[in-house]
């Protein structure tokens, strides 16, 4: 017996544990997998179970689809951590599998955290689930296609599971207050359906923590009748610090962080305070927020707001001179003023075309009037002739295309593109009165 079923055998057991499905029909969520005509019901209804890497959050069922999927093929299943087991651990994996092979009976290797399998565990793992001795069902939390080595993905099909909505949360606890074998039905706890949208809404999509925040608030059911009754006050200790963190190098991290800036682009701020506070009180670092507003300033405001920037750069300041609580508000006022700011992206634009242009021009030379001339040398071969200190000039601009600064052997490019948007549209009409400015230079004339 493993630790799982002797933990399964346990009353002690917590309520999660006791409570995992061992049939398909029971299994709540992932419709879009285990539904009729779905790809995992399917290889439930014929048997036939293929290499898969399960991808989701923490609670949203993987682990007990690797044991469903075991139990209702008839396949015999081992289970590694690829944190804790070794090649060593693998190997006798491979040699129980040949002995189940030998009876008959095909093999489910399930693998958690498959995205922390190091190379010598890929190497004593491939054969065989290319041979088809192991049928790999991988777990992760991480996306697979940046952390599972492309091999492994070459030979099982990813299937992505979602976090549980508030009504399916609410259907998993309504089974184990409703289960007199494994859950908590011989105690005839009355719950509102108030208090169970609570517990399913701190869960935060996770069954095996909604699971948990149930078992610890029945601690505090109170008799009624000849059962008990779980007050809404009881909630208050045991949901009322519940911390929503989250991996700070996983998908759900940068997901945030995308939702930040693109709220911020797209002009909500109440959109982007709500998830930089949920970054947050999952535990991100503020800093990080700042540095993506850090960088919206100039991406996607630019001119069209040229106070962005230095507000942003001062908000960062005060958050490390006021301290983290009052730090906090600086970042929130950065945001709100960036999200209700006018927006340009031109700089951006600007910046990749002049990457690019540069990349492709690598004979690139600076005109010989604009170099320096520190020695007689380079004043002899030119260097600073026929330049125009711009503040000698009428209007303090140089016009005139035999002017205009750019590398003489390269086709002209213009990058900078100002748009109507706020501040930038002065901007836009400082270029045109200067290109007129060029024109007259150039043309004898007004334009």
């Amino acid at each position: 017996m493993d630790l799982f079923q002797q933990a399964t055998t346990e009353d002690s057991a917590p309520l999660a544990w006791r409570m995992r499905p061992r049939r398909l029909a029971d299994y709540v969520g992932q419709q879009a997998l285990v539904g009729p005509g779905k790809p995992l019901r399917r290889m439930v209804e014929t048997g036939v179970v293929r290499s898969m890497i399960l991808w989701g959050p923490p609670g949203s069922g993987k682990t007990t689809l690797a044991e469903i999927l075991a139990e209702e093929s008839g396949a015999h299943l081992e289970r590694l951590s690829a944190v804790m087991a070794g090649v060593k651990d693998i190997r006798e994996a491979v040699d129980r599998a040949r002995a189940a092979q030998g009876q008959g009976r095909g093999t489910l290797l399930f693998l958690d955290e498959i995205h922390r399998l190091n190379k010598s565990q890929q190497d004593a793992l491939l054969p065989h689930v290319e041979s088809g001795l192991l049928t790999l069902i991988g777990a992760t939390t991480e996306n697979p296609s940046f952390e599972v080595n492309s091999a492994l993905l070459s030979r099982a099909r990813v299937h992505v599971l979602k976090a549980l909505d508030e009504t399916e949360l609410v259907a998993v606890l309504r089974q184990a207050l409703g289960d007199d074998e494994r859950g908590l039905g011989r105690r005839r706890i009355a719950v509102d359906d108030e208090i169970l949208a609570l517990l399913a809404r701190a869960a935060a999509g996770d069954a095996r923590r909604a699971l948990g925040l149930l078992e610890t608030a029945c601690d505090f059911a109170v008799p009624e009748g000849d059962g008990e009754r779980l007050p809404r006050e009881a909630l208050e200790d045991v949901i009322g610090h519940q911390a929503s963190a989250f991996d700070k190098q996983g998908d759900h991290y940068y997901d945030l962080l995308s939702a930040i800036h693109k709220s911020v682009r797209s002009s909500r701020p109440d959109a982007a305070l709500l998830y930089i506070a949920r970054f947050v009180q999952g535990g991100g670092d503020p800093l990080d927020v700042v540095r993506r507003l850090a960088a919206v300033a100039s991406e996607d405001v630019g001119n069209a707001d040229p106070r962005a920037l230095p507000l942003t750069m001062a908000a960062w300041d005060a958050y490390l001179r006021l301290g983290d609580y009052e730090g906090q508000r600086a970042i929130a006022h950065a945001a709100i003023h960036l999200a209700v700011a006018p927006k340009s992206n031109a700089i951006d634009q600007a910046w990749k075309r002049a990457k690019a242009f540069a990349a492709a021009s690598p004979r690139l030379e600076v005109p010989t009037y604009l170099r320096n001339a520190p020695t007689k040398l380079m004043e002899s071969l030119g260097h600073g002739e026929g330049y125009r200190y711009a503040h000698h000039e009428p209007h303090g601009y140089p016009a005139g295309s035999a002017h205009d600064c750019w590398p003489e052997d390269l086709p002209r490019e213009r990058f900078f593109g100002p748009t109507e948007h706020g501040q930038e549209q002065r901007f836009k009409q400082m270029q045109e009165w200067r290109a007129g400015l060029d024109a007259e230079a150039d043309g004898g004339g007004k334009p």
